[in-house]
């Protein structure tokens, strides 16, 4: 079996200990970035929707302000993106390569994007909810989470899922420009040295990763919506 495989990929089977450790980089990025940008996501997600014009605390200027930085920055390509930011990577991180400088960008990118998913979600909780709870003397921070977080539960899980896959490619797109992971070795070792088989693994592992993390998704949406 094991001389199988390494004729099946010859150049993966002298670097496994890589492939493992690009594995690891990739999982690091998404789960540290995945935190960060959960929780900002979220608090901006929610801000976007009580100051909306139909929120609770409507708020005209600072509703279109964050809307338009949100569209902005979902607009902008992650490849640019990267580049705008380098001062404030390198100022975070002290550096602007690696594994852990491509934390900064991957927040900045992931956030609006999320921000955006959380705030399209809460606008599916049915407005007599809310309504009722308003007409009941419930204060706005207590609507916020025992109506709008807790009805919304399995919206924001759906869509916390579509958030986690985005920011898996996010990583491989990072590896193209030195953040290590799976994306880099798909790069500096399958493209660049032509390796198919690298590049095969690489893009397997990432596709594993995917449907985990949509398998999750989908078990904690039918355990919260029974």
């Amino acid at each position: 079996m094991t001389e199988f495989i390494n004729n099946l990929l010859p150049n993966v089977s002298g670097i496994w200990d890589i492939v493992w450790e690009s594995l690891g980089e990739t999982l690091y990025m998404v789960g540290i970035s995945g935190v960060i940008a959960g929780v900002l996501g979220v608090i901006l997600g929610v801000i976007l929707l009580i100051t909306d014009e139909n929120g609770l605390m409507p708020h005209h200027f600072l509703y279109n302000t964050l809307d338009k930085l949100v569209n902005t920055f979902r607009s902008l390509p992650f490849i640019i993106l990267l580049t705008l930011i380098y001062p404030i990577t390198r100022l975070i991180v002290g550096t602007a390569i690696g594994t852990t400088a491509a934390l900064v960008p991957l927040v900045v990118s992931t956030v609006p994007f999320y921000a955006r998913q959380i705030q399209n979600a809460l606008l599916e909780v049915d407005p007599g909810v809310v309504e009722a709870a308003q007409a009941m003397g419930t204060s706005n921070l207590d609507i916020i989470f025992r109506v709008y977080l807790k009805e919304g539960l399995a919206s924001i899980i759906r869509v916390s899922a579509v958030t986690i896959i985005n920011l898996i490619g996010l990583t491989a797109m990072a590896g193209a420009v030195g953040a290590g992971g799976l994306g880099n070795l798909a790069i500096t070792r399958g493209y660049n040295r032509f390796q198919t088989d690298v590049i095969f693994v690489a893009t397997i592992l990432i596709l594993i990763i995917v449907f985990i993390s949509q398998a999750i998704g989908n078990a904690l949406v039918k355990k919260v919506s029974h």
